[in-house]
């Protein structure tokens, strides 16, 4: 696990090493080891390092593959690196470390662009041909590691976090109307290619991207998940998908402790982060460092999930560790994960992760997270409501229980500049796309599919890589190894729903984790300052909205702007997050890096 960055010149200059340079140090952070910079011409490649596999030098990048000349930056893990690199020397490469760097660079040369197919794990990385100045730059199948670009006419830029291309300068950072429509609509998620800045876009997932050292290049996506059912398993019982269920969890999570260094869990307490636990003591894990969180109750709400996570602790005799988190830990908590965020992430579960995170580091370097089960497994209150639904009706129902606001609220939301520029049909648009495709039997499938490649994504997933990642600390998320969402993804909607979401997944576990993890209300991470804005947590929020930066910017309506904030825990979104939140999210984040 890393951070990336570099430049790729078009217009025949050298690349701008200062430029790189500046975005390799904002990522600091995300790789605490060790650093490098390549130069050659008009490529530039940046690498900040946090060592998890091969601890020695070998294993530092920019790698530079003399034989094949090739230069590779690369973040992530690439868990089967060992079965790839006996198949590889048996086809005649030699190795000179023992990193899962130097086996991507040698499975491209063997495979081209298929080199993806081979690679289990997660991973960004950028391959350079050194030769014809080619560069090949992928991303993993759930977009769990990210890459965002800086494209223009002479040159591209990329970097594993957006502020890192902001470091680097000449930015275009105009909001992007589309993505604002899609912000205040799609519960604060912007789909790639789209970021909130115009001049940012980011690789999709499942892509890999070849371009040509005149600047021209090709995408392609190699990789999508059938959400459909599979004529070869039509006889199977619940029973038999139970069973292939946690078998290929099994494997999945046995997979993620692959490492040179300890591997703990973020233990919730809930079901999937429990079952991860189990899985790994069943597997012979022994002094398994697991981990929990919890905050002071605020407005009539809980802070903590102690009394769950102490009970799987127990029964697997973990190495267990309570973080509470003192309340004046909190409201810098907050400044620190705006700083964190690659994009604004309206969950208060950001501020958790990254406080949670902070406390881990001192640890461990790796943990497993039970992240993606819900958007895979069908968990969340949004699903129920569309069995049943006709498949032509799938997008309509699905726009009702999960967007933020209707067209027309939207409209009423936005300042007048700002309602003549937003497209407030782009969000409905594009569900329409992602429903309309092929691939997805039923509403359910077609929600299933759509939050488990876009709203995870640019969702959970990059909440918990900018948060834990703002402290140098791995998270590895099991639910979402790919071989485990294609089986799932075949499951029976019904299978999933029952037992009120995840039913698949609780029956399979019964006998596994404890009967009272299983049979618990679904739980989430806590933090009620955020929910239930008062005293500093709210006037943290009024500084951010009556801001000159906001004003000038004037992206809502003030009369709303003043009615929130006279009543700012009475509106919710659909999904019941705090409007107010939202808002004022959006505009902290666009303050803290400095968007005019």
């Amino acid at each position: 696990m890393c951070g990336l960055a570099g430049e790729i010149r078009f217009d025949g200059r050298r690349a701008d090493l200062e430029a790189v340079d500046r975005m390799t140090g904002c990522l600091r952070h995300r790789g605490p080891d060790a650093d490098g910079i390549w130069a050659r011409g008009p490529v530039a490649l940046g690498h900040r390092r946090l060592s998890i596999i091969d601890l020695s030098a070998a294993g530092s990048q920019p790698m530079i593959d003399t034989a094949l000349g090739l230069s590779i930056v690369f973040n992530g893990c690439i868990y089967n690196h060992r079965q790839l690199r006996a198949e590889l020397e048996a086809k005649g490469h030699r190795f000179l470390s023992t990193s899962d760097t130097e086996v991507i660079g040698k499975a491209y040369a063997e495979w081209g662009t298929d080199c993806v197919d081979h690679l289990l794990g997660m991973f960004a990385f950028v391959v350079v041909e050194q030769a014809s100045g080619r560069a090949v730059l992928a991303r993993d199948r759930l977009g769990i590691k990210p890459l965002y670009l800086d494209e223009r006419a002479d040159r591209l830029r990329f970097a594993s976090t957006l502020p890192a291309l902001l470091a680097a300068g000449d930015v275009d950072t105009t909001i992007d109307t589309t993505a604002l429509a899609m912000y205040l609509s799609f519960h604060s998620v912007v789909p790639a290619p789209r970021t909130i800045l115009r001049g940012v876009r980011k690789l999709p997932p499942a892509t890999v991207r070849v371009i040509e050292p005149d600047g021209t290049s090709t995408e392609r996506v190699y990789w999508e998940p059938d959400f459909s059912r599979d004529p070869g398993r039509a006889d199977w019982s619940e029973r038999d998908w139970q069973d292939a269920l946690l078998a290929s969890l099994r494997t999945a999570v046995e997979r993620r402790m692959v490492a040179d260094v300890p591997v703990g869990v973020l233990l919730s307490g809930g079901i999937d982060s429990s079952l991860v636990v189990a899985l790994l003591a069943e597997a012979g894990q022994t002094d398994l460092a697991t981990f929990s969180i919890g905050f002071e109750s605020a407005g009539g709400e809980s802070g903590d999930e102690f009394e769950y996570s102490d009970v799987v602790a127990r029964r697997f005799a973990t190495d267990h560790h309570r973080i509470r988190i003192d309340g004046s830990r909190l409201l810098p908590g907050i400044d620190g994960a705006l700083e964190a965020m690659s994009e604004p992430m309206v969950s208060h579960d950001c501020v958790a992760f990254y406080l949670l995170s902070e406390d881990v580091s001192s640890h461990v370097k790796v943990v497993q997270s039970g992240q993606g089960a819900d958007e895979v497994l069908g968990g969340y209150d949004w699903y129920p409501p569309l069995a049943g639904v006709a498949r032509e009706s799938a997008a309509d129902a699905y726009e009702r229980v999960f967007f933020d606001r209707s067209r027309a609220a939207l409209r009423e939301l936005l300042d007048d500049r700002w309602r003549a520029e937003v497209d407030a049909e782009a969000p409905r648009a594009f569900i329409d796309e992602r429903f309309g495709r092929p691939g997805a039997e039923t509403a359910v499938d077609a929600a299933l599919r759509n939050d488990t490649t876009v709203m995870l994504v640019d969702d959970p997933v990059k909440r918990v890589d900018n948060m834990t990642m703002a402290w140098g600390l791995e998270a590895r998320v099991p639910f979402l190894d790919h071989e485990f969402v294609e089986l799932v993804g075949r499951i029976p909607p019904e299978l999933k729903l029952a037992d009120g979401g995840k039913g698949v997944l609780k029956r399979a576990a019964r006998g596994v984790v404890p009967d009272e993890v299983i049979d618990r209300t679904k739980g989430y991470f806590p933090v009620p300052a955020i929910r239930q804005l008062e005293g500093p947590y709210l006037e943290r929020v009024r500084e951010a909205l009556t801001d000159p930066a906001a004003r000038e910017r004037g992206l809502f309506r003030p009369e709303t702007v003043d009615r929130l904030l006279a009543d700012p825990n009475t509106t919710r979104t659909t999904l019941g997050s705090n409007e107010l939140w939202q808002l004022a999210l959006l505009e902290m984040w666009l303050q803290k890096h400095g968007v005019r």
